[in-house]
């Protein structure tokens, strides 16, 4: 990791860097009250641990149904997947919700992770 892409912060023992970390989490089969309650928790113990969690739960209006099948997207999860990947790139971390194993999307974030060298870090 490059230092100008690593966040400092200014302390009174002097300049620490923030690390981020992304969540991965099985979505398949649930409500999006399932899914944000779940996130929430992660979101919560990754800041707790002394992680900025960065974005891959995509709700803005690129990722619509509508918005999706204007840009020609066939594979949708597929798309989520390469966004997910990209912001992987930005992260010195990868957090795996209890679950992971059984989903395909995590479990081809889980490989990128380790073969990337980024922590990995499990739901206990």
């Amino acid at each position: 990791m490059t230092e100008k892409n690593e966040k400092k912060t200014e302390t009174a023992e002097g300049t620490v860097t923030v690390k981020k970390a992304m969540i991965s989490q099985p979505m398949a089969g649930k409500t999006k009250e399932e899914i944000a309650a779940t996130r929430d928790l992660a979101v919560a113990k990754l800041r707790q641990m002394g992680y900025e969690v960065v974005n891959t739960l995509f709700t803005d209006e690129r990722y619509s149904d509508e918005a999706m099948k204007g840009r020609g997207v066939v594979q949708v999860p597929l798309c989520y997947l390469a966004k997910s990947l990209e912001n992987m790139s930005l992260c010195h971390a990868a957090y795996f919700v209890k679950g992971w194993e059984d989903a395909r999307g995590c479990k081809i974030e889980h490989d990128a992770a380790e073969a990337y060298g980024l922590e990995v870090i499990y739901e206990e």
